[in-house]
């Protein structure tokens, strides 16, 4: 496999250093939402799947995510997870990406580990990405070109050279993957969160992170953070893919054929 680094393509500072701005206040907000009705959610309902939760928080967070930045950025359509696509969000050069709460079983149960996520794309990929983990009072934030700061300090991917002993994050692993990482002597854990899956790679707390089954606004925020912060992205052809559409691995670069052989041979 040929992992290629990844060449940023610039972007105005000035909308990098204003869409971190806003992502910031909008995921503070969400935060302390979370934090004061995790395990009591107001008008928590299933959807189809029985385990696939939605509540009021959803909503509100949402809807209030999507009129900060229809004011703050106008020509910017929203892409979210309650309310679907604005219309002009398929022909435009940026878009906003929410999922406002990413982990919403964990948060109906009140089990410490769901996120508000927000991401802004363009054509090449994730170009700002903010995730808030309530739980753990901490801010995660990165923009293209800039590295990555949690709760203002910079951080980097780990420098491990083997996934032997380490921690490799996933959503609903495959026995295969799990059996084959077992037998390499690193853990699986899976966090019921996607955004916080990937995330702990960007902090260097896991060497990678598998999601075989996600949208686009449940990986778009975190996928920032792990770029900026050195880790690389494949789809699951094993091609470099800044955001891939249909399974992703993101990794530290030298664990990225080890973790792929278990995952998708």
């Amino acid at each position: 496999m040929t992992v290629l680094t990844r060449t940023p393509t610039p972007v105005d500072p000035g909308l990098l250093s204003r869409a971190l701005e806003v992502a910031g206040r909008l995921a503070n907000d969400a935060a302390e939402v979370i934090a004061a009705t995790a395990g009591r959610a107001p008008g928590s309902e299933a959807k189809a799947d029985p385990f696939d939760w939605v509540t009021d928080t959803d909503r509100t967070l949402e809807r209030h995510t999507r009129r900060v930045l229809a004011a703050e950025f106008p020509g910017i359509p929203v892409v979210g997870e309650e309310y679907g696509a604005d219309a002009t969000a398929a022909g435009s050069a940026y878009r906003w990406i929410v999922d406002p709460v990413d982990g919403t079983a964990n948060y109906v149960a009140g089990f410490p580990w769901c996120a508000y996520s927000l991401g802004l794309v363009d054509g090449d990929g994730p170009v700002v990405g903010v995730v808030a983990d309530p739980s753990r009072a901490q801010m995660y934030a990165a923009a293209r070109g800039r590295g990555v700061r949690a709760n203002g300090t910079p951080v980097r991917a780990a420098t491990r050279t083997t996934a032997v002993g380490a921690l490799v994050c996933a959503e609903s692993p495959s026995p295969q993957l799990t059996e084959r990482a077992t037998a390499h002597h690193t853990g699986v854990r899976v966090l019921g969160s996607t955004a916080l899956a990937i995330t702990q790679v960007a902090l260097g707390r896991a060497v990678a992170a598998v999601i075989d089954d996600y949208h686009e606004w449940d990986v778009a925020g975190a996928l920032c953070l792990a770029l900026e912060a050195g880790a690389v992205v494949v789809d699951r052809a094993g091609r470099p893919d800044p955001m891939p559409a249909d399974g992703l691995l993101v990794a530290v670069p030298a664990v990225v054929e080890q973790v792929y052989s278990w995952w998708a041979a």
